[in-house]
Parts: structure tokens; sequence; C-alpha cells
């Protein structure tokens, strides 16, 4: 268990920032909470397409429309900012990165019927309901996207603390569901970024410490290949396609524009880059009809659970 202290006081912290200054670490948190929900939201109209059906279909693909083989409302979410919303209330309720209660957290989510949950996922909470144990042993099949796309509140949560608790945070919430080398060291580094894009860090930074530090350690992770287009749920697949839109672009909106036009598994990769992106240039760089077009009460979740989170890390 990764405690923050017993969480007291959970009013909205008050804070104002001059129109000239740099964004402050829980603006920055709350853009990347409400990022992760837009790209969720706007890849998901083109998730399993490929970039030429995208084309085909939409030309470039830029606004928040809802349909896809969801057939979902325009701006609404999938299990990507479900599951993390799911996390994060766990997180605030324990006071810390419990494995069991954050796999109760994601069985009441499952049983509330999500309009779509991965394998890997289902799979290993059903494991979990049979045996009550929320750690499932290492596996080579749980080596899918699922664990990192919902990491962002570990990120927050953890934020400020040394980086060895977001290590062992990350690795608590992940392996409920997945228990594999490369998931975790792409949850690990998601996590990082986060914070590092929360403390101020530049882009150019953050690739060279956190990006491409991975790729040394783990070659499979090299994003300086060949675009990666039709990206599948395969963690490796989606962090490249993921850090190509990061470092190639120069804004929130290119940056998710680039990413969910890849298509494949487009609702993971826009959320996810979505969450650096936030993080990155901060909630002014958030196309405000992005905004007006996600669903009200997630956008109200986001802002409010990015505060509470962040707050309990200061704790």
């Amino acid at each position: 268990m990764f405690w923050f202290g017993e969480l007291i006081a959970r009013s909205p912290l008050r804070h104002r920032r001059l129109p000239s200054s740099r964004p402050s670490s829980i603006e920055r948190a709350q853009a990347a909470y409400l990022g992760l929900a837009i790209g969720d939201a706007l890849g998901a109209s083109v998730e399993f397409m490929t970039p030429n059906e995208i084309r085909h279909q939409f030309g470039v693909h830029r606004e928040i429309v809802g349909g896809g083989w969801l057939r979902l409302r325009p701006g609404q979410v999938t299990d990507d900012t479900t599951m993390s919303l799911a996390l994060g209330e766990a997180i605030l309720a324990a006071g810390g990165v419990d494995a069991q209660r954050v796999a109760e957290a994601f069985d009441r989510w499952m049983r509330g019927k999500p309009v779509d949950i991965g394998n890997t996922v289902r799979r290993n909470l059903l494991a979990f309901r049979r045996s009550g144990e929320p750690a499932r042993q290492p596996s080579a099949h749980d080596a899918g996207n699922g664990a990192a796309m919902r990491v962002l509140p570990v990120a927050l949560a953890c934020f400020g603390r040394p980086e060895r608790h977001t290590v062992a945070a990350c690795r608590a919430q992940a392996h409920v569901t997945h228990h594999n080398a490369l998931s975790d060291a792409a949850c690990e580094t998601l996590a990082l970024m986060v914070q590092d894009f929360l403390a101020g860090k530049s882009r150019a930074e953050v690739r060279r410490q956190r990006a491409v530090a991975l790729a040394a350690r783990e070659p499979a992770f090299a994003f300086d290949r060949r675009p990666r287009d039709n990206p599948s749920g395969f963690v490796v697949d989606t962090l490249q396609a993921v850090l190509q839109a990061l470092f190639s672009t120069d804004g929130f909106e290119d940056c998710l524009v680039d990413v969910v036009n890849r298509g494949g598994d487009a609702d993971t990769t826009g959320a996810i880059a979505g969450m650096l992106a936030g993080a990155c240039y901060g909630p002014a760089a958030i196309p405000a009809r992005w905004l007006r077009a996600l669903d009200p009460a997630v956008r109200a979740q986001c802002a409010a659970q990015a505060e509470a989170l962040l707050g309990a890390s200061a704790l």
C-alpha cells in the first residue's frame, strides 16, 4: 500500500494565474485529465479504422462527433476515461494506491456494464472475482495497453514524491489486470513524463530523459523509426504512435489530430497522447470547441478529480 497521508480536507484548491505566467501544476494536471478524456472521445470515432479508411470518410478527422463501432454520442468517452476515474476514486477513498481497493473498484466498474472493456481487463478481473487475489501472475499475454491508458491518477497522486513511489504505485495498479514487464515499463515512463511536465520541464528534456531512456532500456519501444500507423492494442505499438505524435508536433490539437488519424486503437492512443499533451501545454492549448463537445459530467469529474489527486499528493 502506498499512502499519501490522511486526506483531511478535499475542498477545491484556490489558484489564480496571470495571463503571462506559465501554467501551474494544478492547471497542468487538470489539462492532462481533460486531455485524456478529449483524446478518448476524439479517437473513439475512428477506432479500428485504417488511415486510408479515415481519409475516405473524414478527410482529416479533427472533430468530436461520436459514432464509431461503439456508436457513441458526441462527447461520450470509453473505458480509457471511465477506468481512470474509477482508479482515481479508489486512490482518494483509500488515501493511497492499495491493490485490493483498486481491484474492487475495477470490479464495481465492470459490474456497471461499461461501454467497452478490453479482453485482458475482463479476463483478469474475472480471475480476481474467483480468487480474491488482486495481483495477477506475470504473463506474456498481458502486454496490452489497458494499464497504461489509466495510469494518470497514479501520476497525479504521487507527484512530488520520490520516483520509486511512483514506480511502485504504477505496478500496484497495473498488476491487477496487466502483469507484464513491457506494460510496467510503459506505465512507469508515462507517469514520470506527466510528472515532469507538471514540474515545468520542456518537451526536449522529457524526450531525452524519459522517452529516449525507455528505448535505450527496452529497445522494442524505439520510436524514431517509420511512422507507427494503425497501432494495435500492444503497448509497444501504442507508445510508439503516441511518442511520435507528441514529439513531431508543436501543440495540443496537432498532437491529437496526428495520433488519432493513424487509426487502430485510436481511443487509447488519443487518450494517452491527450494526457501527455495536456500536461505539457496546459489548459490554454485545449481547443474550446473540444471542451464544449466533451460530456459535461465527464468534464467536471476529470477537472475535480485531478485537483483532488494533486491535493492528496501534497499531504
